[in-house]
């Protein structure tokens, strides 16, 4: 009885062991789906951001999912609070490429100036459009306001997204250090 219990717990050993080097061994499972492109690091994204979509600094409701695949699930962009009317502006200069209604949702597309060929592209939905196509315009500079309806939001929100052609980026990865991490004002003691 010992001695059967005793060539169990090595056969369970050696299989074990046979499991563990097989699996160590084997090559590493694909990143993306056949035919997928990989996600561009986000190093390749220029901080030429000098503004916040909405706000000084929104509060993000829902941030930045890339998808394993180009039709895989996700969330590409990233959802700011802002209630309806709110100013939507320019995160860094460009070229109004779009500006008008997708799908019942007001749309703007900007081309960014200097970010490459073909260039980047931010949008932002839902908002009702104050500026044209082809218009250029500046950092900070107010393009819309938030819509009321429309968000896919459970509250009012700003879809922001990044693409550079068909590919989909952080925005977030716009913005520079000092204005994405930006803390509370500190006051110090003067003496």
């Amino acid at each position: 009885m010992r001695a059967k219990r005793c060539v169990r717990a090595w056969t369970r050993l050696i299989l074990l062991l046979v499991v563990t080097v097989t699996a160590l061994l084997a090559p590493p499972p694909p990143l993306f789906a056949a035919g997928a492109a990989p996600p561009v690091p986000e190093a390749t994204v220029p901080a030429v951001g000098r503004a916040w979509p909405v706000g000084l600094r929104p509060r993000i409701l829902r941030g930045w999912e890339p998808p394993a695949s180009v039709y895989g699930p996700g969330h590409r962009g990233v959802d700011l609070a802002a209630p309806p009317g709110t100013p939507v502006r320019a995160v860094a200069a460009g070229r109004v490429s779009f500006a008008g209604r997708v799908a019942g949702k007001g749309v703007i597309s900007l081309e960014l100036t200097g970010t490459g060929d073909p260039p980047l592209r931010t949008t932002y939905q839902p908002v009702t459009a104050t500026v044209q196509e082809d218009e250029e315009v500046e950092p900070g500079e107010v393009i819309g306001t938030v819509d009321a309806p429309g968000s896919h939001c459970t509250t009012t929100c700003v879809h922001w997204g990044l693409r550079r052609e068909r590919t989909y980026l952080n925005p977030l990865a716009l913005l520079p250090p000092w204005l994405l991490h930006r803390g509370p004002s500190r006051l110090l003691p003067v003496y």
